[in-house]
């Protein structure tokens, strides 16, 4: 295998590096910079997309006739990559990346009209209604029920662990719309306006002082029968067409890269025995391992894009590149808390003019203690490491 890009594609990126460089505003930059968890500030996305959406670019992954740019997979890699390397604000992923394919596949004519422009601009943000207290990666135990009324349903049910809802405007749900049935057959695709009577969300407090993930709680929610995706009783269809879709998302390559990035910046920056960190024997070695991972990762990732068949079913390379993108969330975070040492439990302290400016406090160092707190949930959201482990057990070795 060439382990090189064409020139094309390295001026591509060239290009694409450049552009992003003049569109994107300071202030958004450099918050997202130093934003202590793994998400974005709201205004700043719904910004930062609205100046892409206007290039045609907020939306690589789209066809054409959907607003996206056309591009092959290796060069929406690249540009996606470059977007995170350059501390833009991410995706709203459950939006651009999950039901925004959802509904330009099976949604009618009418909801693409409607959402696609808005989730494409960055001026709707969604929130994902998939887990609930007893089913969690166990999607066919769920227990959110909708009952057809008069031409619209009527949700009763609690959801947990929906990322960001408390910002969002719309959420998509499986919820029952038939008791009776087969688990896998009584599931159906809601789209709800989450600020509709009867929903109440309450934000989950983090150990890392966050609190992006909430419960919500839908107590007779009216819901227009035209917001079904599809057809009635196809959403678990749905639910795995959205998961598999974007099969290499679940891997995290461009967040671990720009991490690793991160990493070098911070063994360059933070100095031990008057030298910086990274001439020291042992970091160094730490961070050429680090770099070696993340390497071998991006290119595993970049075969799957390639769909190398010597490789695996794609399917299965979702769960391998779900597993180990996970490990180097964690092992990565956890580099930058060791090379930060004792200033690392200083994350959490009271603002003030110490830990802002100085050589005490570098601005590298705010919200690396919190990005590994968080970290240590990847290996469970989105389907833990023992559920991908038992998939790859199942369908890879046939055990």
């Amino acid at each position: 295998m060439d382990f090189k890009f064409s020139e094309a594609d390295e001026q591509f990126r060239r290009d694409v590096r450049q552009s992003i460089a003049d569109l994107l505003p300071a202030d958004i930059k450099d918050r997202q910079r130093h934003i202590a968890a793994q998400g974005s500030n709201v205004d700043d996305q719904r910004r930062w997309f609205g100046i892409l959406d206007k290039q045609g670019w907020a939306v690589p992954g789209w066809p054409v006739a959907h607003g996206g740019p056309g591009w092959t997979p290796l060069r929406r890699f690249i540009f996606e990559s470059e977007l995170y390397l350059a501390d833009a604000p991410e995706y709203n992923w459950i939006g651009t990346h999950m039901v925004g394919p959802v509904l330009y596949t099976f949604g009618s004519e009418q909801q693409q009209a409607r959402f696609l422009p808005v989730i494409r601009s960055g001026a709707q943000i969604w929130a994902q209604g998939f887990s609930e207290p007893g089913a969690g990666s166990d999607l066919a135990g769920l227990r959110t029920a909708a009952r057809l009324e008069e031409g619209r349903y009527i949700v009763n049910g609690q959801k947990i662990w929906t990322s960001g809802a408390y910002a969002a405007d719309w959420g998509f749900f499986l919820v029952k719309t038939d008791t009776q049935g087969k688990a896998q057959q009584s599931i159906s695709f809601l789209l709800i306006e989450l600020k509709s009577p009867g929903i109440t969300i309450r934000r989950i407090p983090q150990l890392n002082t966050d609190a992006h993930l909430c419960e919500v709680f839908l107590e007779n929610v009216e819901v227009p029968a035209d917001q079904l995706v599809g057809e009635a009783g196809k959403g678990w269809t749905y639910a795995k067409f959205l998961l598999e879709h974007e099969r290499t998302t679940s891997s995290f390559i461009f967040w671990c890269k720009r991490e690793l990035q991160r990493a070098w910046e911070v063994a360059r920056v933070l100095q031990q025995g008057g030298k910086p960190l990274a001439q020291h024997q042992v970091w160094a070695a730490r961070l050429a391992k680090a770099e070696t991972e993340v390497r071998i990762h991006e290119w595993s990732v970049l075969r799957v894009l390639s769909e190398e068949k010597a490789f695996c079913s794609l399917s299965n390379a979702a769960s391998v590149l779900k597993i180990r993108g996970a490990e180097l969330q964690q092992s990565l975070t956890q580099l930058h808390v060791d090379m930060l040492g004792q200033r690392a439990l200083r994350e959490f302290e009271a603002e003030g003019e110490e830990r802002t400016s100085g050589d005490s406090w570098p601005s590298i160092i705010p919200g690396r203690t919190s990005r590994a707190l968080i970290g240590r949930a990847s290996t469970i959201y989105g389907g833990t490491m023992q559920i991908q482990k038992n998939l790859l057990a199942k369908f890879a070795l046939g055990l």
